[in-house]
């Protein structure tokens, strides 16, 4: 018999390793890549991970990874993880040694010898951990490519899994850095936690899927001959496939339990694995039961729980690790060979064993509980085993110090689960008080707060609403304004504005204003900021004035520095500049005082939003420079920050730096900072022609803002999207986004620039609408189309006049009069859009300036002006190459050709992209394929003449007489309803007609 029970090298796979080795050569050459690594229990999932990273190793790369731990519904925060940051350490790697402090400190959350004298603050540092193991993967691949590695993530924790989308988002694309996540494929079950995850990941760019199949019969018979020294008989191998079905770890097993495949062998793999162990003595398998119970163990753990002397539990663990059943990990731990061993031996425990044993393992990891050590992760472990055990007092009792733990740690989600758990024990327990430390309303708060800060505001709320049902208000009223405070965030956060307000009015009820106690100031200033986000500027004014008093009477200088921002903003948007000036800057200075990057970000930011807006455009991207100057570098408000300026180097045109700018990282997903960076992004791949891109990116950015009531991302947001869907010609799917964006936007909202700027986008649909009524003769649908384009005109000027005729709105309200006039068809067309284009120049916005000056030169070309329709393409031709705007380079290069215009010496010739009209910046409508019936080769013939070709231009290129081509232009100008080559052209680009198909 073979004295070993595995292969001595790597059988088959050849494909898949080659496949992981060119995801290893990309992240190399400096493209990030992720890998995933999938397959049925036992099939070779992680001897081809070691073998890959074996190779990885020879071509100079270097790995970090762990395994994840299997506790059933318990959760070890960060496990992988932590075993390989303590694999670093015990190397002495000197990266770690080079990390910035702030970095040091986040990891310290996870392995506290790094920074043992770190301190967490749960609210402002849960991302922290995160963030460092992020600075910590950028540093280590800097100068050496590197893999990052986790087997068995299937069983991979809340926090695990966080940090993994996380990292996916994160990543700049340019990293060094593959990641390979290995999984069992047969445990992923329709609900489990991972799926949605890996569905996510696999959406990104240089990702390759590999499904490690069982092995066919050749592949099993090289398995056995390796294995045996020997070619076994073909019957031989036959059996085993049959007998495993092609599982490398059923035949390595069937072969370990002494049998050629013959007989009366165990029919499962359960009785195969269990014959096995019964072959060793009877300590050694008394340690494989405490060891099933565990997952992995230290030594001296075992002298704890196993109540075996010395010398035997030493000669156990030996016999078990020479049998390879058991191996030592490089943290010193013993673990399994096979986690498929682990669970036929938990299996197969009586249930008074299984207490009995996860009652031990609590006591003896209970007893040697430290700070010292990774509390979190110990502490949890406590919890896992006395609920286990079936132990409800200490359960609950260690279910609450494992939540408050992991809850310093930065683990939202882990935490939750762990107070869930105790709630669900409280009931059980006979004076549950004592043993919890609190009263129960304190720990239903506790687990709100922790699904709040987990995002699931839904179950937070319940919560939160349990609490407050526990507490009687008149006899608690500070408290009780407390929970609807906290309330009233979740709600908000799930969009429940009107729920939220009222909450937070039931708070102040409570706390009569002659009391200027914090609970009062703290609430007074959530609502002037919900009312600020929802665009109710005049009552947050007066919210924020009432909660500047109650700031200063409890001394709360930090919601002080808060409130004067909200306010400042307040009357910027009411048209209050000066004072917005004089509170903004006074908001500034204290939040410079806090300390709190912060509440510095927050002053910088809306600061730099107000004057932006006000149409001070230069001032708004000093401002928002200088904010990056003082915000401490590498903090998440950092983003906050880098967006601002983004925005407001992107309408000054210069492009180049607003992505320059933009962080590589995305953090605080799920949040509205997300939906803020992919606004950035989606308007910058916009603006360049990327529709592709910038479609998936605003799709993307819809999903964290589709319940909310906050202008500042519904309308840039519907915005991009009408935009979008105008570029690719989908006239009803434009108008479909721009009315949902302003249904989304309150009537009552005084947020007038975000108003002026979706209505604007409204009235340009309805535009291009009567445009494609009138090629097409659908004189109902003009109509229609002019009447909707006089409404939302219409609300355009509102909104200006609502604001004292602001610079910024009246710029709105000249574009939409000027997308009125093309509604209507009248000859004030390209008059209007030149005045659009003058305000818009006026604000040093280039990119909305030269969209208007090409729809002047459409109108003046419509009009028979070709020199004026020429100078306005010129300008914005100019302008488009200066900003690198394909599209509208290609538009307006497009129109020159068409129009046949002359050129006022700027830019290029537009030869090149005269195939503008029906190429990537076409804004052809969809609509039926002919409407004019027109045969194919006249359908040629309106092609060459929609790029502005003469008769006899036509007639060269499609091989006829110039005559010839004459009638056929005299044909087709009779069948569009036009008088001029010019008015062909025209319609012929904007229904898409130039394709003879």
């Amino acid at each position: 018999m073979a004295t070993r029970v595995s292969a001595s090298r790597l059988i088959g796979r050849a494909g898949e390793l080659a496949e992981l080795m060119a995801a290893f050569d990309e992240a190399a050459d400096g493209a990030a890549s992720l890998a995933f690594l999938g397959g049925e229990s036992g099939v070779g999932k992680s001897r081809l991970l070691h073998t890959f990273l074996e190779a990885a190793a020879e071509r100079g790369g270097c790995s970090i990874g762990g395994e994840c731990v299997e506790l059933g519904r318990d959760e070890l925060p960060y496990a992988p993880l932590v075993a390989a940051l303590r694999g670093l350490l015990r190397e002495r790697d000197p990266v770690l040694d080079g990390l910035s402090p702030a970095a040091r400190a986040g990891l310290a959350q996870l392995v506290p010898e790094l920074d043992p004298g770190a301190s967490v603050d749960p609210d402002e540092d849960r991302h922290r951990p995160f963030e460092a193991l992020l600075s910590l993967l950028e540093a280590l691949a800097e100068d050496t490519p590197m893999v990052l590695w986790l087997d068995d993530a299937h069983w991979a924790d809340h926090a695990t899994r966080g940090f993994l989308a996380f990292l996916a988002a994160s990543l700049p694309d340019e990293c060094r850095l593959m990641t390979v996540i290995a999984y069992r494929s047969d445990q992923l079950h329709r609900r489990h936690p991972m799926r949605p995850l890996l569905a996510e990941l696999g959406r990104g760019r240089r990702v390759r899927r590999l499904e490690l199949a069982p092995f066919d019969r050749g592949e099993v018979a090289t398995q056995l001959s390796d294995i045996l020294g020997a070619a076994p008989d073909s019957d031989i191998v036959e059996r085993f496939f049959e007998r495993g079905e092609g599982n490398p770890l059923f035949t390595e097993e069937l072969l370990a339990a002494g049998s050629d495949g013959r007989g009366r062998l165990p029919s499962t793999l359960r009785d195969a694995l269990l014959l096995r162990v019964e072959r060793l003595s009877v300590a050694s398998r008394a340690l494989l039961r405490v060891l099933a119970v565990s997952g992995r163990l230290k030594h001296d753990h075992f002298v704890a729980v196993s109540a075996l002397e010395e010398d035997e539990l030493a000669a156990g663990l030996r016999e078990a690790v020479e049998a390879q059943v058991v191996q030592v990990g490089r943290d010193d731990r013993y673990g399994f060979r096979h986690a498929l061993l682990r669970e036929v031996i938990y299996d197969d425990l009586l249930p008074g064993e299984r207490a009995e044993l996860h009652l031990r393992l609590a006591q003896a990891l209970e007893a040697t509980l430290s700070e010292d050590d990774h509390l979190a992760i110990r502490a949890a472990a406590v919890a896992h085993h006395f609920n286990a055990a079936g132990d409800q007092p200490q359960a609950l009792r260690s279910a609450v110090q494992a939540a408050r733990a992991v809850e310093r740690g930065g683990t939202p989600g882990a935490a939750a689960a762990l107070f869930d758990r105790a709630l669900a024990l409280w009931p059980r327990v006979g004076e549950p008080e004592p043993l919890a430390g609190m009263e129960h309303t304190a720990l239903l708060s506790l687990a709100a707060r922790a699904h709040a800060l987990d995002a699931d505001e839904a179950h937070a709320i319940k919560l939160f609403e349990q609490a407050l049902g526990e507490v009687e208000a008149s006899r608690e009223p500070h408290r009780t304004a407390d929970l609807l405070a906290e309330l009233a965030s979740a709600r908000w956060a799930l969009g429940q504005a009107n729920a939220a307000r009222e909450d937070l009015d039931r708070a102040l009820a409570l706390l009569p204003e002659s009391d200027p106690t914090p609970e009062r100031a703290r609430i007074l200033e959530s609502k002037a900021r919900f009312l600020l986000l929802q665009g109710r500027f005049a009552e947050g004014r007066d919210a924020a004035d009432e909660a500047l008093r109650a700031a200063r009477g409890a001394g709360l200088e930090g919601t002080e520095a808060l409130v004067l921002n909200w306010l400042g903003l307040c009357l910027f948007f009411l048209g209050e500049e000066d004072r917005g000036d004089e509170v903004m800057r006074e908001s500034l200075e204290l939040a410079r005082r806090s300390g709190s990057n912060d509440q510095l970000a927050a002053a910088f930011v809306n600061y730099s939003d107000a004057l932006h807006l006000a149409g001070r455009g230069e001032e708004a991207a000093k401002l928002a420079a200088q904010g990056e100057r003082e915000i401490t570098p590498g903090d998440r408000s950092a983003i906050w920050v880098a967006c601002a300026r983004s925005e407001v180097l992107f309408f000054l045109g210069r492009w180049d730096e607003a992505e320059a700018v933009l962080p590589a990282r995305k953090r605080g997903e799920g949040s509205a900072t997300l939906a803020n960076l992919l606004l950035r992004r989606a308007s910058l791949m916009l603006g360049r022609g990327d529709t592709e891109g910038a479609r998936k990116t605003v799709e993307h950015s819809r999903t964290f803002i589709a319940d909310s009531v906050e202008p500042q991302y519904i309308a840039p947001a519907g915005a991009l999207m009408v935009e979008l869907e105008l570029r690719e010609g989908n006239v009803e799917a434009a108008r479909e986004a721009a009315e949902k964006a302003i249904d989304q936007i309150e009537f009552c909202s005084d947020d007038a620039a975000r108003m002026a700027l979706i209505s604007a986008a409204a009235t340009a649909v309805e535009a291009d609408a009567a445009d494609r009524a009138r090629d097409l003769g659908d004189r109902a649908e003009l109509e229609a189309s002019q009447l909707r384009a006089e409404l939302m005109a219409a609300r355009t000027d509102a909104a200006a006049d609502a604001i004292g005729r602001r610079r910024l709105e009246c710029a709105y309200s000249h574009t939409a009069g000027a997308h009125l006039a093309r509604a209507r068809g009248d000859g004030e067309a390209a008059d209007l859009a030149d005045q659009a284009a003058a305000a818009w120049d006026a604000l040093s916005r280039p990119y909305q300036a030269a969209q208007m000056r090409l729809r002047e030169a459409e109108g003046h070309a419509a009009a028979g002006d070709r020199e004026a329709a020429g100078a306005a393409a010129s300008q914005a031709l100019a302008t488009a190459e200066d900003l690198g705007s394909e599209w509208l380079a290609a538009e307006v290069a497009g129109l020159i050709a068409r129009a046949r215009l002359p050129r006022g010496g700027a830019g290029g010739d537009g030869t090149d992209r005269a195939t503008g009209a029906n190429g990537a910046g076409a804004r052809g409508a969809k609509t039926a394929d002919n409407p004019f019936d027109l045969p194919p080769r006249e359908r040629q013939v309106l092609a060459a003449l929609a790029e502005g070709a003469t008769n006899r231009e036509i007639a060269a290129s499609l091989f006829m007489a110039e005559k010839t081509a004459s009638v056929h232009v005299s044909r087709i100008l009779a069948k569009l309803g036009v008088r001029s080559r010019t008015e062909a052209a025209a319609v012929a680009h904007r229904l898409a007609l130039t394709d003879p198909g």
